[in-house]
């Protein structure tokens, strides 16, 4: 299955996919037509629901039973809608690879990560044990895994969510596949590891000329990576072309209301003057030794006066409020067992959170951010130091203490779906609080939630509906109402936009900012997404492997970042504009050579 110069790598004709539900044939994917040649990337955009993962698992059969399958699908010229099995389990693995969303659900929890690299090298190579283990290590120090050895030996379970998508993307290119899907592949990274796997996308994709199909939301990446873009709605595509032309001339109104929804940094609202993200990446390249023009010199003068007219406002503002949040050099540990040491997982932490205002919490997965939230609700003990919360002091936390905190401060998790009890309605969930904190019950129980599910947006229908009868995005609005059911001083936000569409992540932010007015509660936003806490926070704590790198106002960490790592985390963020993108992963590249050096 070479590919020559003139045949595409991928061509799809009249793809139509339908499933069977109750004996009735439901169209979702309608007469998709494409082609991927060697070399490109094409990215299919849309949101849930929209087709692109449905199609993407048609070309290697990888659809239920319940679904049917028309049109063409040619791999390098050959037909793939006609293979037998034996011939797909050939091209699976080998001629195509997928990375798939969820890697704890893709990889096997019973094997280890090492196994599972060496089993699809000896079946396609016929490699011996011992090569095919040193390849796997080699894969492994390749997708930039700290601990490769370690990581071989290593169960999914082991790993965390960034490590296991790397290790899933070691056993994607193993064989050099001539066409790599990948299936959201950077949705639950943080945004140093996500411009990371678009590199090691990027250098697949060069290195061996593969045609990289990608599927995502997240337009940053669409303009980091690709070069084409179809944008999917209700399985069908409304609208294709080069990636420049849809970016800056979107003539689809989905496609235009698809890139308003995406959150990017310097579109906040702290002042009229917009963050210019390219001058402070060029403070970090000047910090590097970098020469820069006058023009960049002047506009990053400017960048640091607004920056500290921010610090100097912020600091006369809070003088005068109450902290509701208070951190006092805490030390939180997981215990140790058995020869296993105990992990430092927050290490001497001084924050505060006064009444009323937001606080970003971002950081890298294992920073400690979650760790923090988790602790400030009283979900975790910690090991040293003071911790107050809304008035109470939870250093050594009771059964009672917690639960005087639990009626202060609420709490929005990261997967609503986990966090809803499937046993129970809409109501029972938003009700329970109120149910067990003040004893209400019946007409004014229900009246109270009804007032809720309004606040939150949802219609009263949805009081007696079950979370399965939810999409992803009311479920998080659900969430959202049972943590303001008590009329909290305090709300821990820990990730509630990270699985969501950007039309519904758009929707929920601008839902929580206007119950944060008409509320007035502080809140601990907890967020690896900077463009995601651009648009809410007052001030960002920036964390790092347990500590504080820097705490600011949101003009003085984004205009003017002290920390190196702070900058890292900037210059990684990808802006929804291919040229700008192209120009500042440039300097990114620059700048991490220097610090390299």
């Amino acid at each position: 299955m070479d590919a020559t110069p003139k045949t595409p790598v991928l061509e799809i004709s009249d793809l139509s996919v339908d499933f069977a539900v109750d004996n009735v044939w439901v169209p979702a994917v309608k007469k998709l037509n494409y082609t991927i040649r060697s070399g490109e990337v094409m990215a299919l955009v849309g949101e849930s629901g929209s087709g692109k993962s449905v199609s993407s698992m048609s070309i290697l059969d990888l659809l239920p039973k319940n679904s049917r399958v028309s049109g063409s699908i040619k791999l390098n010229g050959v037909e793939l809608r006609d293979a037998k099995p034996a011939q797909l389990r050939d091209v699976r693995g080998k001629d195509v690879a997928v990375i798939f969303q969820e890697p704890m659900t893709a990889l096997n929890p019973v094997f280890t990560v090492g196994f599972q690299i060496v089993e699809t090298l000896r079946l396609h190579f016929g490699m011996s044990p011992s090569q095919a283990k040193e390849r796997a290590i080699e894969l492994l120090a390749l997708v930039e895994l700290p601990d490769p050895v370690k990581a071989y030996n290593s169960y999914p379970h082991q790993l965390s969510g960034g490590q296991r998508q790397r290790a899933m993307i070691a056993q994607s290119i193993s064989c050099d596949p001539k066409l790599l899907i990948a299936d959201e592949p950077t949705t639950a990274l943080d945004v140093t590891v996500q411009a990371e796997i678009l590199d090691l996308i990027r250098s697949l994709r060069d290195r061996l000329g593969s045609a990289v199909l990608l599927i995502t939301h997240d337009m940053g990446v669409v303009a980091d990576i690709a070069d084409h873009i179809a944008v999917m709605r209700k399985g069908e595509v409304v609208e294709a072309g080069p990636s420049l032309e849809i970016f800056r001339n979107p003539k689809h109104p989905y496609t235009q209301a698809l890139l308003a929804a995406v959150p990017h940094l310097g579109q906040g609202n702290a002042g009229d003057d917009e963050i210019d993200m390219t001058v402070a990446l060029a403070t970090m390249a000047e910090g590097d030794g970098a020469v820069l023009s006058d023009d960049l010199r002047q506009r990053i003068e400017t960048n640091e006066r607004i920056a500290a007219e921010a610090a100097r406002a912020a600091e006369a503002l809070l003088a005068s409020v109450p902290v509701v949040l208070d951190f006092q050099d805490v030390v939180i540990e997981y215990p140790g067992r058995g020869r296993v040491k105990a992990f430092r997982a927050v290490d001497h932490v001084d924050l505060q959170v006064h009444a009323g205002e937001v606080m970003g919490l971002v950081g890298e997965s294992g920073s400690g951010k979650t760790t923090l939230g988790r602790a400030a609700i009283g979900l975790l003990p910690i090991t040293e130091g003071k911790l107050d919360v809304v008035g109470t002091d939870i250093s050594k936390p009771t059964r009672r203490l917690v639960r005087d905190v639990h009626r202060k401060a609420g709490i929005v998790f990261q997967d609503p779906a986990s966090s809803l009890n499937p046993r129970m309605t809409i109501g029972q969930s938003i009700g329970e609080p109120l149910m067990l904190a003040q004893g209400t019950k019946g007409e004014p129980l229900e009246r109270e939630v009804k007032a809720l599910l309004s606040s939150v947006e949802l219609p009263n229908s949805y009081y007696s509906r079950y979370p399965h009868e939810l999409s992803g995005g009311q479920k998080q609005r659900v969430g959202i109402a049972r943590a303001l059911a008590l009329k909290p001083s305090l709300l821990i936000a820990d990730e509630p936009t990270s699985a969501l569409d950007v039309s519904v992540q758009a929707t929920v932010l601008e839902l929580l900012k206007t119950l944060q007015r008409e509320f007035q509660f502080a809140c601990l936003f907890i967020t690896h997404d900077l463009a995601v806490i651009d648009v809410l926070a007052d001030r960002i704590a920036v964390m790092h492997n347990g500590k504080l790198a820097e705490v600011g106002t949101r003009d003085e960490i984004l205009r003017n970042p002290k920390d190196a790592y702070t900058q890292r985390l900037i210059a990684a963020v990808p802006l929804p504009d291919p040229e700008i993108q192209r120009d500042r992963r440039e300097l990114r590249a620059k700048i991490m050579a220097a610090g390299a050096e």
